[in-house]
């Protein structure tokens, strides 16, 4: 059989458009951050309830999150420095990007400040970091806590996203000139690799910074801390467009091969799940401080349970028919539309409910996950609908979404 004739082995990556499969993926990924987040104020986790311990796995919602972002919003830059498109305009990049993020985010703001920390509405410091999101660079001590006031502590990665946003133009210029020098695609696309695995290391950099000469907590939140996991995606980014480039070069062949061992990589990465969630990553109770070693071990096991469970679904061609089913089907697609939403309020509704109930740290899985899973919905659902798609609509204000033109 020639490689014309064998269509079904050329196929190869979707990288524009909407991919259902990755809707799924976002779901999960914040499913998995609402049940940590409710194990960990029922005080399942610290507790040492049976086989509690395994909630801390949800931790690995936020680095599926950041490889999600990576993959998806550095993949035009790939394919500008692969020599397939121009680069897209960093302008509109960050205006797109501010429509999406900030007006949800900044209600949530309002709503906490006006209901919880009244007694606070006059400190302009503290709305200043909240509105712009460099709060966890300025820790006021009435939150008595690095992340910001507990009712949006979570916000601390949306922080970090952010700050990955406005750094991603200048990078992927960085990056694009360190592989100019490649004769081909391939050549680009393999020094466009080295260089992101240069980048994954900043991550275990600024761990080791965070230790030496003393441990310093509160750097643990900074963006250069979670480079690796923003590289991961934006590794898959590469290799799908390098696979669209070449459908017959090695690059193509690396993403069929993924794609067809997509049981083999959700086995591994549930295995890493697990692994992450013991004590090997950071200790269990808020009161112990992590270590050196723990450290570093968080961020490459989280890393890779990101990497095995995105990729199959990255690199699978458009139309896979178990990536559709398990992932892009419509109740995964309708709850990674509305995730954005559930992560801004789902902390305010766990502690609003613990407070009243008075059983903070005393819950119980078994009747507050039901009824939490069910309101931070609901409050993603109506965030979505009233806030964020009227924004996103507002953004695509004076013509849609249109293809860089080709070089």
């Amino acid at each position: 059989m020639t490689r014309i004739a064998s269509g079904r082995a050329a196929a190869t990556p979707q990288i524009s458009g909407h991919q259902d499969g990755l809707d799924g993926v976002r779901a999960v990924a914040a499913l998995l951050v609402l049940v940590f987040h409710v194990a960990l104020n029922a005080g399942v986790i610290a507790r040492q309830v049976t086989a509690g311990w395994v909630f801390n796995g949800g931790q690995a919602g936020v680095a599926i999150f950041f490889a999600l972002s990576g993959l998806l919003l550095y993949r035009p830059w790939a394919h500008a420095a692969l020599g397939g498109r121009t680069a897209p305009g960093a302008g509109r990049y960050l205006f797109r990007r501010a429509l999406r993020v900030l007006p949800a985010y900044w209600l949530l703001v309002v709503v906490v400040m006006l209901v919880v920390y009244r007694e606070h509405l006059g400190d302009a410091r503290s709305w200043l970091g909240l509105l712009t999101l460099t709060h966890i660079y300025d820790p006021q001590d009435w939150w008595n806590s690095p992340l910001g006031p507990r009712e949006m502590g979570q916000a601390w990665s949306l922080a970090v996203e952010a700050a990955w946003y406005v750094a991603l133009p200048p990078t992927a210029a960085l990056l694009a000139r360190f592989t100019r020098r490649g004769a081909d695609v391939a050549g680009r696309a393999r020094r466009l690799l080295i260089a992101l695995g240069g980048y994954a290391l900043v991550s275990f950099a600024f761990t080791v910074v965070m230790f030496v000469p003393e441990h310093r907590p509160s750097l643990g939140i900074w963006p250069p801390r979670y480079t690796a996991w923003f590289a991961i995606g934006m590794a898959l980014a590469v290799l799908t467009v390098w696979a669209k480039e070449e459908p017959w070069g090695a690059g193509a062949r690396f993403c069929r091969t993924v794609a067809a061992s997509w049981g083999a990589c959700w086995l591994a990465a549930l295995s890493l799940l697990v692994i992450s969630a013991s004590p090997i990553t950071g200790p269990l109770d808020l009161g112990t401080a992590s270590t050196l070693w723990t450290s570093l071990l968080h961020i490459a096991v989280y890393g890779l349970c990101a990497a095995f469970f995105v990729a199959p679904v990255a690199l699978a061609p458009a139309g896979h028919p178990v990536m559709d089913a398990v992932l892009g089907n419509p109740l995964m697609r309708w709850l990674g539309r509305i995730s954005y939403g559930v992560f801004l309020w789902q902390m305010a509704v766990i502690l609003a409910w613990y407070e009243a109930t008075g059983r903070l740290f005393r819950g119980s899985l078994l009747t507050d996950l039901p009824l939490l899973v069910a309101v931070s919905v609901l409050a993603g659902a109506v965030s979505y609908y009233a806030v964020e798609h009227p924004a996103q609509r507002l953004g695509r204000i004076g013509g849609g979404r249109t293809a860089p033109a080709p070089r």
